[in-house]
This record gives C-alpha cells, structure tokens and sequence, in this order.
C-alpha cells in the first residue's frame, strides 16, 4: 500500500484530469464507478476549476475545502450559495458572497 504523501482537497473535475490518465481497462470496479460519475458531473474542466477554486480562496477567505463545495456545485444564486455557506458555520457577509456569485460567474 502507497503511503500518503499529501493530503488535498480536489474538485470533481481534477479528479476526472487525474482518472483519465489511467486506462479504463486496468480500473476496478469502483475506479470505473468514480469515473462514470466524475464524467457525469464534473461542470467545467480542471484547469477552470483549479483556477476558481485558487480565487475563491484568495479573494474570499473561504477554506480550500468550502471552495471545492463550491467548485463541485456552481451555485448561481445568492440563495443557492447560502446553502452551503450555512452549513460551514460562520458568517458570510453578504458582500462576500457577491463576490463569491461573480468569482464563479467569471471561471464557468
């Protein structure tokens, strides 16, 4: 067993760039599970995705994790954001997740 070198929270989409350099006839079963659903769901591609998630870190003091939230989900609306901002919580102004809305808004 590999040991683990670095632990990182990743969005749907990276995880998709790091699956499709493995062929799918060497996967398992739940490699191909992962897989079939990263195609389904990721939203934009992963070097999108890095980049908003990088942003929203930076420009919204927001964790790497509540970014990936964000990155996987592509909220479009205020309401749609608070659903996750509730759930981290902490206050979010709502001047920061304007912010947030044209970060994602700008990267997809």
């Amino acid at each position: 067993m590999e040991e683990v070198k670095k632990k990182q929270a990743i969005s749907i989409p990276e995880v998709k760039e790091i699956m499709e350099k493995v062929d799918t006839e060497s996967m398992d079963q739940i490699q191909r599970w992962t897989y079939d659903y990263v195609t389904k769901f990721s939203k934009i591609d992963a070097k999108a995705a890095k980049k908003l998630k990088q942003q929203l870190v930076k420009d919204c003091g927001i964790l790497e994790e509540e970014a990936v939230e964000i990155v996987n989900n592509l909220p479009s609306t205020e309401a749609e954001l608070r659903a996750f901002t509730f759930g981290w919580k902490k206050l979010i102004l709502a001047e920061t997740l304007d912010k947030m809305l044209k970060i994602i808004k700008e990267n997809s």
